[in-house]
């Protein structure tokens, strides 16, 4: 059975920027104006959206329904506003998560004096029932010196995020499901079997199960699917560490 690895590159995102009004966006599905039927979802992973606002930019109220909304902030901080009462500012490591449900409303806005930089991703749940629903996990609440750390479990769409710290030089498993969803934050990561499976004298591929490595930069993604015997590994590559997300979903 062949594994099938689809890599993803930052630069062939559908590029979705207002830069009057200092709003950069970088969408890894279709989205908005940029219809792709060949690249709706990936199981329940809907949308992985890169998003960077100057000082005093942000998204004014808009409405979203029947979506699981995960934000994950790496530079500056997200001022959060919504419907249901809370009002909330995100910051790096920080992970938000709003279940959108039959309908919620809500703002989003740097109102900080620096850039602010975050990832958003939406997923379709599995009913579509419920009310809106808000959580925020604080950095400081969650392992900092854990490899593989689980910092939100999304029962409402069978789906685990995890963060991974690699060094160089250390292999690091990547978390086993039916379907994952690898993004790098930063850092040069490769990944490919685990190294007790690789043959001898062919480091670039598995053989026996036809899966060559892969490298990825920051803003690189990968979609993993039709799970095959035998683990992958991810390790940082080069001299520096670096850090990824990772999304583990059922289908």
């Amino acid at each position: 059975m062949v594994r099938v690895i689809d890599v993803r590159r930052s630069g062939d995102r559908y590029r979705g920027s207002e830069p009057p009004s200092g709003i950069s966006s970088l969408h890894a599905f279709s989205f908005g104006r940029h219809y792709d039927p060949d690249n709706l979802r990936f199981g329940p992973l809907l949308a992985c959206n890169e998003e960077r606002l100057a000082p005093g930019a942000g998204f004014d109220e808009h409405p979203h329904s029947h979506t699981e909304i995960v934000t994950w902030v790496t530079e500056g901080e997200l001022t959060h506003q919504d419907s249901t009462g809370h009002t909330t500012v995100v910051r790096p490591g920080d992970v938000q998560h709003l279940s959108a449900a039959s309908g919620v409303r809500h703002v989003e806005r740097n109102d900080g004096p620096a850039p602010l930089a975050f990832l958003q991703m939406w997923l379709a749940p599995l009913t579509w029932d419920g009310t809106p629903a808000y959580s925020l996990i604080r950095r400081e609440d969650l392992p900092q010196d854990h490899l593989d750390t689980v910092v939100l479990t999304l029962p409402a769409a069978a789906a685990t995020l995890h963060h991974l710290q690699l060094t160089p030089g250390r292999p690091q498993p990547l978390p086993e499901a039916p379907l994952r969803y690898v993004h790098v934050l930063n850092g040069e990561v490769r990944f490919g079997p685990a190294p007790a499976e690789a043959p001898s004298g062919a480091p670039e591929a598995d053989v026996r199960h036809g899966t060559p490595a892969a490298e990825l930069g920051p803003g690189d993604s990968a979609r993993i699917g039709a799970p095959a015997e035998g683990p992958l590994t991810l390790m940082a590559h080069g001299e520096t560490p670096a850090e990824l997300l990772v999304w583990a979903m059922e289908g």
